[in-house]
C-alpha cells in the first residue's frame, strides 16, 4: 500500500534510487532484503521449523520471545511478471482489492487491526510476489489468522463494481503520484522497457498502465484471483511470540478447509542477451541532468547475483567508494553517484546513476563511470575494499534483523527464501558467498555481466515533465478473460470449527505494557548518560544530543545547524572525508548527524565486538571536525543542489514554504523543515561559521548520552568517561534563546506554488498549536488521530476510500518546544483539486465545531490503536532510544509512556471534542502545489480568504493569468 523501505542501500543517494526504482516497478516493489542485506554465515542464523498444511500452504514458524507480539507475513507467489499484455497492473490491484473486506467482513480491513493495537501492517506487490504483513499483540493471533484466511477464501463475494472503481482510482493516484515526482516513475518505466523485449514478463510496470487498469473488469478481476489465489501458492511465517504447536493447531483452524487453485508454475531464469548498448535522452522538470545506466544481469539466489552485490559496494554503495571518490571528491563533476545491484526471481539489475553538477558535460561524467567500471573489471577490487564491503553488508543484515516483521525482519527474509529458493534459510547460501568471495570472484562476475547489453537514459532539465511521456502500448486485451485453469488436485482440504457468520474473533485480553529500567549515569564533565539495555543482537546504539539545532540560528545565517552538523564526519581527527568513511564501513559502523528543531544529535550504531574502535571514530566526529576547506566548498555544492531539488519536489517545495508562513520571519522555527536553508544562507556560509557553531552549541555540560543495546553501565560508561569526561564547553558560550511565540493570523490565508504541467495538487493546511510539553499534547494528538492520524480516520476515508481522488490523506503535528506545527495533507489529481479543498476544509470545520461530532466508536479505535500498541511498539533498541531521548528533550517523566497509557484510556468523545477546538478553522493556512493554470481560478473561486501566488523559496510572483 505504501512504497517499502529498501534495505539495499547504505546510504541516501542509492536509498532514494532504490525506492524510485521501486515506485517505477510498482506501487509498493521493494528489493529482496535477503538477497542484498547478507552477513556471513557462521554468525547469522534464523532458526525456523515448519509444516504443509494438506492445502499447500505452507507454514514456517520461528519463535522469539522478545515481545508479546507476532508477526504474521503472508506471500502469495503472484506478481506482476504472471500477468499478461493488456491486463498489466491486476496483482497490485487486487493488493488493494484484498484491503476492502471480505464476505464474512464487510468493511475496511484494517479496521479490527486498530482496535487491536496492531503496528507494521501493511501490503506490497512487486515483479514476483504480493506479501501482507502485520504485527499483532499474541492474544490477538487468532483475529489476524481469521482475517487473512477469510480474505483468501473468501473474497470475490465482497467484491462488485463499486469496490473495483474505488479501488481502480486508488491505484490510479498512486501511479499519478509516482510520476508527479522529479525523475519519477515514467523514466524507470522507460528503463525496463529498454531492458527487456515485449514478450519479457519484466517489461511493464508493476503498477500497470493507465489503459490497462481502465480496461481491467470485474470479471477479469475475479478470474485473476480464482486462478491464482490459493494456499498453495502462499507462504506463511508466523515469527514471535509463539510455538510450533500452537502455530499448527491455528493455521489449520484457520486455512486448512480453503480449497487450493491451480499451482502456479515457476518462471524459468529469463536474463536479456543484449548485444548492443543504447541509450536515450528523456526530458524532465529537474534542475540537474542524472545519468541512469543499467545491465540485466544475473537473477535472485544465483552465485553471480551475489559477487556482484559485493561489487557494486566497491563501485559506488558507500560513501568511499570508487565512483564516490573520483566523481565527488577529487574531480568534483557529480553531486552523488551510486551503483546497486536490484535482484529479482528471474532476472536481476545493475544500476548506476550520477546527478551532474550543473554545468558540468554529462558525457564527461559518462566517460568516468565507464572508466571507473573497466578499471575494476580489469583489475579486480582490492582485499580491503573486498572485506570493507562484506563487513557493511554483515552489519546492515544483523540490524535488520532485530526486527522480527517488517522489511528486512526475520519473517521476511525466510517468507523470502521458502518463496523464492524454496527454502527457508537460503540466506545462509548467500552468506557463504559473500564470506567466502574472493577479489577474482567478484572481477569474473563483473566481467560476464557487465559489458555490453546496457541502456543509458539520460534526464535532461526541461520545461516538461517526464509524467508527459506516453506510456507504451500494451497489447489490447482479449475481450473475454481468460480460461480458470483447473485446481491442483493433489491437495485436499481438511474440516474445520470456525463459524465464519460469527464475525471476527474478538481479543479480550491484551499482553501488559513492561517499561524497561532507565539506567544513569554522570561522566566527571557533568554530561549525562542513560542506558536501556537490550541484549537480544550484537548492536550498540547511542544519540549524543546537545539542546539547540534550528532554534541556534535565530539572528544568523538559515541552516547554519544542519550545515555544520552534516559536516561532522566530513572528516575529524586523524581522518580525511573519504578515509572517516572508509574506517566507518570497515567498522560496520554508522555514524551521522543531524540538527531538528530543538536540538543537534550525533549519532552512533556500532557492532558490538567493534564497539570500542567505533566509539573512538564516534568521539572523532563530534569533538574534533576537521571542517577542511575542500571538503567544505564540495559539500556546499551538494547542499546548493539539493536545494534546487527540493524546489521541483512538490512535498519538499511546501516543507519548504510553510514553516515561515506559519511562525513568521525572525522566529527560530522559519526555516524550512528540510533544514537545509535558502540559496542566500548557504551561500554566505564560511568555515568560521561553521567552527563557531561547533564550539558555541556543542556544549558537553548540556548534553545526554542516550544509550541502547548489548551492554551495561558498568561496560560503558569507563568507555565513554575516556572519550568524553575531559570535554569541556566554550568559557563563553551562549545561553540558548527561549522560543518566543508567534500568532496565528488574523484569517485563512492561501498560497500557490507553480508547478507546470503536474498531474496532481499537492494540498497542505496547517496552524500552530500548543507545545509538545503542554499539558493538552496527549489528548490533541488522541483527537487528531479521529480527524487524520490513522488509516481509516476520517481524511483518509473521505479523499482516499470514499471519493478515490488521493492516494492518501492524513493529518499531524510536530514534537517542538515551541509552539508545534500542525498539518493535514493530501495529493490529489489535478482535475479535483478545488473539490478536495473543499472536503479538507469541510471536515476540518465539522470536527472543530462539533458539527459531526466524535463518536464513541471513534474515541475505541483511537485508544486503543495508541495503547495497545504499546507493548509491541518497543521491540527494538532504537525505538526505546527514540522514546527516552524524546522523554528528556521534552521534560517528560521516564515513565512517561505509562503516563500517555493511562491517559488515553481515560479519553471520552467529550474530551476528544474539546481538545479538537485547539484548532481554529478560521485561521488555517492553505498551501497548494499545482499547474496553476488548471487550478488557480477554481481556488480563487472558493473564497477561502486572500491568495498569493509565491515561488518554492515563498517570495511573491504575479499571479498567473485564468485558463480560459
Amino acid at each position: 500500500m505504501t512504497l517499502a523501505s529498501l534495505k539495499h542501500a547504505v546510504r541516501p543517494r542509492a536509498a532514494v534510487l532504490a525506492v524510485a526504482l521501486a515506485a517505477a516497478l510498482g506501487g509498493a516493489a521493494f528489493v529482496p532484503s535477503a538477497a542484498l542485506a547478507k552477513a556471513p554465515a557462521s554468525s547469522v542464523a534464523i532458526p525456523y521449523q515448519e509444516f504443509t498444511l494438506p492445502n499447500g500452504l505452507r507454514v514456517i514458524v520461528h519463535t522469539d520471545r522478545k515481545a508479546p507480539i507476532v508477526a504474521v507475513n503472508l506471500w502469495y507467489h503472484v506478481g506482476s511478471k504472471n500477468e499478461a499484455p493488456g491486463r498489466t497492473g491486476f496483482a497490485h490491484l487486487f493488493e488493494h482489492l484484498m484491503f476492502n473486506g471480505s464476505e464474512n467482513h464487510p468493511g475496511e480491513f484494517f479496521e479490527p487491526f486498530e482496535l487491536v493495537g496492531t503496528t507494521d501492517q501493511n501490503g506490497t506487490t512487486n515483479q514476483d510476489r504480493t506479501n501482507y504483513f502485520q504485527n499483532v499483540p499474541t492474544t490477538a493471533l487468532d483475529m489476524a489468522l481469521w482475517m487473512e484466511s477469510d480474505r483468501m477464501g473468501h473474497l470475490l463475494g465482497a467484491i462488485d463494481q463499486k469496490t473495483l472503481d474505488e479501488q481502480r482510482g486508488v491505484v490510479q493516484n498512486e501511479k499519478r503520484q509516482g510520476e508527479n515526482q522529479p525523475y519519477g516513475r515514467r523514466i524507470m518505466a522507460r528503463m525496463f522497457e529498454a531492458l527487456y523485449p515485449e514478450s519479457h514478463p519484466y517489461h511493464w510496470q508493476t503498477i500497470g498502465s493507465m489503459a490497462d487498469l481502465n480496461a481491467a473488469t470485474l470479471d477479469d478481476v475475479k478470474t485473476w484471483f480464482r486462478s491464482w489465489y490459493g494456499p498453495n501458492n502462499a507462504v506463511l511465517v508466523l515469527a514471535g511470540d509463539i510455538d510450533l504447536k500452537t502455530a499448527k493447531d491455528k493455521a489449520t483452524r484457520y486455512f486448512g478447509d480453503i480449497p487450493a487453485s491451480a499451482t502456479l508454475k515457476d518462471l524459468a531464469t529469463s536474463v536479456p542477451q543484449r548485444a548492443q548498448d543504447t541509450r536515450e535522452t528523456i526530458p524532465d522538470r529537474v534542475p540537474q541532468v542524472r545519468i541512469y545506466r543499467a545491465w540485466p544481469v544475473a537473477e535472485y539466489g544465483s552465485r553471480d547475483g551475489n559477487l556482484l552485490q559485493l561489487l557494486s559496494q566497491v563501485l559506488g554503495g558507500s560513501a568511499s567508494s570508487r565512483l564516490d571518490a573520483r566523481l565527488v571528491h577529487v574531480d568534483k563533476l557529480a553531486d552523488n553517484v551510486s551503483a546497486f545491484q536490484w535482484t529479482s526471481e528471474i532476472s536481476g539489475n545493475f544500476f548506476l546513476t550520477a546527478d551532474v553538477k550543473q554545468g558540468v558535460d554529462p558525457a564527461k561524467v559518462e566517460a568516468i563511470l565507464d572508466e571507473e567500471l573497466q578499471r575494476l573489471l580489469r583489475e579486480g577490487p582490492t582485499a580491503a575494499e573486498l572485506e570493507q564491503a562484506k563487513t557493511t553488508i554483515r552489519a546492515d543484515f544483523v540490524r535488520g534483523i532485530e526486527r522480527i516483521g517488517g522489511f528486512g525482519g526475520k519473517s521476511d527474509v525466510l517468507a523470502e527464501c521458502a518463496v523464492y529458493a524454496g527454502k527457508p534459510d537460503c540466506y545462509r547460501d548467500d552468506l557463504e558467498v559473500i564470506a567466502t568471495a574472493t577479489p577474482a570472484d567478484v572481477q569474473a562476475a563483473g566481467r560476464r555481466w557487465l559489458g555490453k547489453g546496457s541502456h543509458t537514459i539520460i534526464v535532461q532539465p526541461s520545461e516538461t515533465p517526464a509524467s508527459a511521456l506516453p506510456e507504451a502500448a500494451s497489447a489490447a486485451p482479449a475481450t473475454t478473460p481468460a480460461a480458470i485453469p483447473a485446481p491442483d488436485p493433489k491437495f485436499k482440504t481438511v474440516k474445520t470449527d470456525v463459524d465464519r457468520s460469527k464475525g471476527v474473533p474478538q481479543t479480550s485480553s491484551f499482553p501488559d505494557l513492561k517499561w524497561p529500567a532507565i539506567h544513569t549515569a554522570t561522566l566527571s564533565n557533568g554530561m549525562q548518560v542513560y542506558l536501556v539495555e537490550r541484549h537480544e543482537v550484537p548492536v550498540v546504539q547511542m544519540n549524543l544530543e546537545f539542546p539547540g539545532g534550528y532554534s541556534a540560528d535565530i539572528g544568523k545565517k538559515l541552516g547554519t545547524a544542519s550545515f555544520t552538523t552534516s559536516m561532522l564526519d566530513e572528516g575529524a581527527g586523524q581522518y580525511g572525508a573519504l578515509q572517516l568513511a572508509a574506517r566507518k564501513e570497515a567498522l560496520g559502523a554508522e555514524i551521522g548527524a543531524s540538527a531538528g528543531l530543538d536540538s543537534v544529535t550525533v549519532s552512533l550504531s556500532a557492532l558490538k565486538d567493534k564497539l570500542a574502535p567505533s566509539l573512538d571514530l564516534f568521539a572523532d566526529v563530534a569533538r574534533r571536525p576537521t571542517f577542511d576547506n575542500s571538503e567544505f566548498e564540495r559539500v556546499r555544492a551538494q547542499w546548493l543542489a539539493g536545494i534546487e531539488q527540493e524546489k521541483v519536489n512538490p512535498k519538499a517545495a511546501a516543507a519548504r514554504v510553510m514553516p515561515p508562513l506559519l511562525y513568521g520571519a525572525g522566529h527560530a522555527y522559519a526555516i524550512p523543515f528540510t533544514g537545509s536553508g535558502t540559496t542566500e544562507s548557504i551561500k554566505s556560509l564560511n568555515r568560521d561559521d561553521l567552527v563557531a557553531f561547533h564550539r558555541n552549541w556543542l556544549q558537553p555540560e548540556h548534553a545526554r548520552v542516550i544509550v541502547a543495546g548489548d551492554t551495561t553501565l558498568k561496560e560503558i560508561v569507563p568507555q565513554l568517561e575516556a572519550r568524553f569526561g575531559d570535554w569541556k564547553s566554550a568559557p563563553d558560550a551562549p545561553q540558548l534563546p527561549a522560543v518566543t511565540t508567534a500568532a496565528r493570523p488574523q484569517a485563512t490565508r492561501v498560497f500557490l506554488i507553480d508547478q507546470p504541467g503536474a498531474i496532481q495538487s499537492n494540498i497542505y493546511v496547517g496552524e500552530l498549536i500548543a507545545p509538545t510539553g503542554d499539558a493538552g499534547t496527549i489528548d490533541f494528538d488522541f483527537a487528531n488521530g479521529v480527524l487524520g492520524g490513522e488509516f481509516s480516520s476520517r481524511l483518509n476515508m473521505n479523499l482516499r476510500e470514499d471519493k478515490h481522488w488521493a492516494y492518501g490523506s492524513y493529518s499531524g503535528a510536530g514534537n517542538a518546544k515551541g509552539q508545534r506545527p500542525w498539518m493535514a495533507s493530501a495529493a490529489v489529481q489535478s482535475d479535483k483539486t478545488i473539490e478536495s479543498i473543499g472536503e479538507l476544509k469541510r471536515e476540518i470545520n465539522a470536527f472543530v465545531t462539533g458539527e459531526r461530532p466524535v463518536t464513541d466508536a471513534e474515541v475505541a479505535k483511537i485508544r486503543a490503536s495508541n495503547t495497545l500498541s504499546l507493548p509491541g511498539g518497543y521491540e527494538t533498541a532504537s525505538a526505546l532510544l527514540g522514546q527516552v531521548a524524546s522523554n528528556l528533550r521534552y521534560g517528560r517523566p521516564q515513565d512517561y509512556v505509562l503516563q500517555y497509557k493511562a491517559r488515553n484510556e481515560a479519553m471520552t468523545p467529550a474530551l476528544t471534542q474539546a481538545a479538537a477546538g485547539s484548532l481554529d478553522p478560521k485561521v488555517l493556512t492553505w498551501v497548494v502545489v499545482g499547474d496553476l493554470a488548471k487550478i488557480e481560478p477554481g481556488i480563487r473561486a472558493l473564497n477561502l480568504g486572500e491568495v498569493q501566488v509565491v515561488d518554492a523559496d515563498g517570495k511573491p510572483v504575479a499571479a498567473t493569468k485564468p485558463a480560459k
